[in-house]
Parts: C-alpha cells; structure tokens; sequence
C-alpha cells in the first residue's frame, strides 16, 4: 500500500511541476489546437444533424459509443502524439531521459483529448443555432 501511495505522490507532484519549468507552452498549444479541431468537427456535425458529441457518448448504445471514442480518438489523434513528444522532450530535459511514460500520456490526454471533448458538443450547438437562422450559409454554393 505504501508503494501506490508513494507512486500516486510522485506521479501528481510531477504533473503540478510540468506548469513551471520548460515547455510550458505546450499548455496552451495543445488546448488550442484541440479547440480549433473541436470547432471543425463540430461545425461538420451541426450540418451532418448529429447529436451533441458528449451526449452521444454518455446515452448512446455501446456499437454508437465506440465509434463516436473512435472518431475522437482520429481526430485528435496528431495532438496527442504531438503531447507526447513534447513531454518526452520535456523528461528528458528534467530526468535526464524518458522515465515516466504513463505521465506523458496522462498529460497529453488531458491537454489534448479532454478539451476536445468538451467543446466539441457546444460548438455543435452553436453551429446548429447559427446553420437554422441562415440557412443559405450551410449549403454549398458550388454547382
């Protein structure tokens, strides 16, 4: 017991000290892109007529949840390669090498898929607003 307390304090002691130190623009890098990855896919899922993306995955049946995990998952998917690196970067730069794996993909989860996660739903709504008070802007006007 005493062992998963120690590893549970050293893992949230490094997540708190990667916000000091280098690469600490990667804090804003990857909840950027995930925002702006987020607006597209919500826009798109707004003129698809598809529900909120959280709420599909919270009240959906389990063949529809797994391809909604799945299309977020793809679609996020150079960001949070890109997190990793960047904490791979940074381990190396701190530790002297790259000891700690599990932290690398909690951080780049957390900076990347979370965000996505939650704004894509709203970004759905606002889209769906916007799409149903001008309706000639969501078609194509291509021949």
């Amino acid at each position: 017991m005493l062992l998963v307390i120690d590893f549970l304090t050293r893992f949230w002691t490094d997540m708190v000290d990667r916000a000091d130190g280098p690469m600490t623009f990667r804090f804003f890098l990857q909840p950027t892109m995930a925002l702006i990855t987020a607006l597209i896919d919500g826009v798109r899922d707004a003129r698809a007529g598809k529900q909120p993306y959280a709420w599909l995955m919270a009240h959906s049946d389990a063949q529809q949840r797994l391809g909604a995990w799945r299309e977020g998952v793809t679609a996020t998917m150079r960001i949070l390669l890109l997190g990793v690196a960047m904490d791979v970067i940074y381990q190396v730069r701190m530790y002297g090498g790259f000891k700690y794996p599990l932290e690398a993909f909690v951080i780049a989860v957390v900076l990347g898929f979370v965000p996505y996660v939650i704004l894509r739903g709203p970004f759905n709504r606002l889209a769906g607003r916007w799409l149903r008070r001008h309706p000639s802007s969501g078609k194509d006007t291509q021949p």
